[in-house]
């Protein structure tokens, strides 16, 4: 490991995991993990699940945005902040009920962008019947942030948490939508290229129209994650590392737009490892998983569909592989390095 904090550490990645490992996780007590029969660092999920009683769960998630830029084709700052923490809990299983925010922004920030920011994320969450019922304001001095930090804390409630350790063999992997847009967007934005020719336009929304599919099928839907830092590949490594599973996916069957695809390889990239933020992943019981696309389309996701499958393997345990166009078979790495900084 590095001695000196990179910007890999912050990628959602390998170096990330690391990092956390080193300096938090390892530090607390398994006891102070979690609380009884509730779940929390312990699982590493989208957020920590409170049991209350044998059926109602607090669920509690917190995230800090930093994107650069701040205002980007198909959302800014505010939206993003209010809308990803909904996604975390609704990821969860939980429906949102309220949000407290905290808000650092740089001394001489024009106050118009700052409202723009914070109207943006006061109508997401009156839009999802979400209360916004705290928060705290800091000004720091010029030149010590750049522009404005959000970081928002989400409590939601549930009968029974979804946590993708649930994940088994024999689940479908769903995706709800097109992937990498939020990622090919603000990667494009920070290298200076037309985007407009483009036509790249973030994903950023709530997805609280989930819960409709999420609740009806609860005892199928065995995961559920949004793929932002490090992308589809990063979650579905990460599942199959926590579960111990060999995940195959099908390269011909994810959803991408042809523009993103022409970007990505314009510059090298894979669109597995590109951020999504308004795009879910779940790991879904294979006797239901048509029936799960077909209410998801049905909903209004008109693009989600099965990707890839969980098998039990003795000789390959948390691997990721991909059927490619071609016939053959790649491994798909977790993210190392930093792709995108700033990109959430």
């Amino acid at each position: 490991m590095s001695h000196r904090v990179t910007l890999a550490h912050g990628s959602g990645g390998v170096m990330m995991l690391e990092l956390l490992s080193k300096i938090i996780l390892s530090k607390i007590p398994p006891h102070l993990k979690a609380t009884p029969g509730g779940a929390g660092v312990d699982l590493l999920d989208d957020g920590a699940a409170i049991k209350l009683s044998d059926d109602l769960y607090v669920v509690l998630s917190i995230d800090s945005y930093t994107v650069s830029p701040q205002f980007f084709p198909g959302g800014d700052l505010g939206k993003l902040a209010a809308s990803g923490t909904i996604n975390d809990l609704v990821a969860m299983g939980a429906r949102p009920v309220a949000m407290l925010d905290s808000i650092v922004v740089e001394e001489g920030y024009p106050l118009e962008l700052l409202d723009k920011i914070t109207s943006s994320l006061v109508s997401v969450l009156e839009s999802c019947g979400v209360a916004l019922v705290g928060g705290d304001l800091k000004v720091m001095p010029r030149g010590q942030i750049d522009g404005v930090i959000i970081t928002t804390v989400g409590l939601g409630v549930t009968r029974r948490p979804i946590l993708d350790v649930d994940l088994r063999p024999g689940d479908k992997i769903v995706v709800t939508g097109y992937i990498a847009e939020h990622g090919a967007t603000i990667m494009a934005i920070q290298q200076g290229i037309d985007i407009e020719e483009l036509r790249l336009e973030s994903d950023c929304k709530p997805l609280i129209d989930l819960l409709k599919v999420l609740d009806r099928y609860r005892e199928h839907i065995h995961a559920a994650r949004d793929p932002t830092r490090g992308g589809v590949a990063t979650v579905l490594n990460e599942w199959a590392r926590e579960t111990k599973t060999l995940i195959v996916i099908d390269r011909a069957s994810i959803p991408v737009r042809e523009n993103v695809k022409r970007f990505c390889e314009m510059m090298g990239v894979d669109p597995l490892y590109l951020a999504c933020e308004g795009v879910m992943l779940l790991g879904v019981d294979s006797s239901v998983s048509e029936e799960v696309v077909a209410e998801l389309r049905a909903i209004g996701f008109e693009n989600a569909r099965v990707i890839g499958e969980v098998k039990k393997s003795d000789k390959y345990p948390g691997l990721v592989v991909c059927k490619t166009e071609a016939g053959g078979l790649r491994i798909i790495e977790p993210l190392r390095g930093e792709l995108v900084p700033r990109i959430c």
